[in-house]
């Protein structure tokens, strides 16, 4: 099985390989990843951000070294090879606490990087570039510097097998764009390379020149992102010259973030553009919100005792609880702010009414006894043997594996 490093160096020589990051710590949907990967051998690399899991809980309530153990049950239970999941930590620096001062910032960044390292995350994202309470503007050499200062702690914290890193973070803040874009500016070559350099130094002022040698990628953008309502699609010639400036980076690719929604093609045009990382989170969490509803739609044909009301329960849950949405889409736009792009429905699962209705929805789907046209009619077709598995999982594992096949094709996996 290839390595992060071993498929960043297959992309600098010009082979057509790359690796999706899934990036959801969600249940059902990480099960429906993993079982998309029943057949192959190519790993499988899992993320979280710093909002996510962090050494207080994160919004999850989970730690890493909880998340990893979490995780790596739900891939036994897929019948997969713990030697294929790599673990990643994305945007690990000061964000979470950026409106505390920033001695107090980064000492939360220090302690969550070190129980990253110590979980045995083996890929991480330093990102020091939120300014906090009392930063002002923050030149880029302060945010490498601070980036330097938590590689060291993950240095110290790891065992025998070091991480490998990854700088940069010319991306939309954590948690997606909150208003509508006119347009993307593309990262210019010359501030990548500014960008590798000051990292280079700062590491190097740090004794952390070895560590360095393990960054095995950085963060631009290649004018790719998505908001609740419109997706910017990868145009390959616009991000020619960014493209080109990896041959100044050795050992260096491009992590690509937001590529949610782009077509199978684009995704096998930035892998070609040296973007070997694909990193996708909400389109995951999207796919299964479309099989909860698939299922919702066939639970109104169907006969059941005790009906799941799915759509009532989230709206109700959503209304009680805005935060997670109000920011990205009008009040009382429903339709938007459960169907829209950003999915901000994935902050809503782990609800404690929320699961009642999915896990009485799945129930009801089970025992019915459904029709092959009234799935195919809402849900698509199901192809493959069964296996045992009930018609809701089959559901589910269709719709978000049909994302994981179109990211294991662009990146050469199947």
């Amino acid at each position: 099985m290839k390595t992060i490093a071993g498929i960043a160096a297959d992309n600098l020589d010009g082979k057509s390989v790359g690796i999706a990051s899934w990036c959801t710590a969600h249940a059902e949907t990480l099960s429906a990843i993993l079982a998309a990967h029943q057949e192959g051998n190519d790993p499988i690399l899992i993320e979280v951000t710093c909002n996510q899991v962090n050494q207080h809980g994160g919004y999850t309530g989970m730690t890493p070294k909880v998340f990893r153990r979490f995780a790596e049950g739900l891939a036994r239970d897929a019948g997969i090879g713990l030697g294929r999941i790599i673990f990643g930590g994305d945007h690990l620096g000061p964000n979470p606490w950026k409106g505390q001062s920033a001695a107090l910032a980064m000492a939360d960044a220090r302690a969550m990087v070190r129980d990253y390292a110590e979980a045995g995350f083996s890929k991480i994202h330093l990102d020091a570039s939120m300014a906090c309470a009392d930063d002002g503007a923050l030149p880029e050499s302060v945010m490498a510097e601070r980036a330097a200062e938590l590689c060291a702690v993950a240095e110290q914290a790891s065992g025998p097998l070091k991480p490998c890193y990854v700088i940069g973070t010319e991306v939309p803040i954590p948690g997606g764009e909150t208003e509508a874009l006119d347009g993307l500016a593309i990262t210019r070559p010359e501030s990548v390379l500014k960008t590798f350099e000051l990292h280079r130094q700062a590491f190097a002022k740090h004794g952390l020149a070895d560590a360095f040698n393990r960054v095995i990628g950085i963060v631009v953008q290649p004018g790719v992102d998505f908001g609740n309502a419109q997706v910017f699609a990868f145009d390959r010639a616009r991000a020619g010259a960014l493209s080109q400036s990896a041959v100044h980076m050795p050992g260096v690719v491009f992590e690509a973030h937001s590529t949610d929604y782009q077509s199978q093609a684009a995704l096998g045009d930035l892998v070609q553009s040296h973007f070997a990382i694909l990193k996708v989170g909400p389109e995951l969490t999207f796919a299964f919100r479309e099989a909860v509803m698939a299922m919702v739609a066939i639970e109104e044909w169907l006969v059941v005792q005790t009906p799941s009301r799915m759509v009532e329960t989230l709206t109700s849950v959503m209304d009680g609880e805005p935060r997670h949405w109000r920011g990205y889409v009008p009040e009382g736009a429903d339709a938007s702010r459960i169907f829209g792009l950003s999915d901000r429905i994935r902050y809503y699962w782990p609800n404690p009414r929320m699961a009642a209705a999915v896990k009485q929805l799945r129930l009801n789907i089970d025992a019915a006894g459904v029709p092959p046209g009234l799935v195919s009619q809402y849900a698509g077709s199901l192809t493959g043997n069964a296996d045992g598995q009930t018609l809701s999982a089959r559901i589910i594992q269709g719709k978000v594996g049909a994302v994981v096949a179109k990211y294991r094709s662009a990146c050469g996996s199947i």
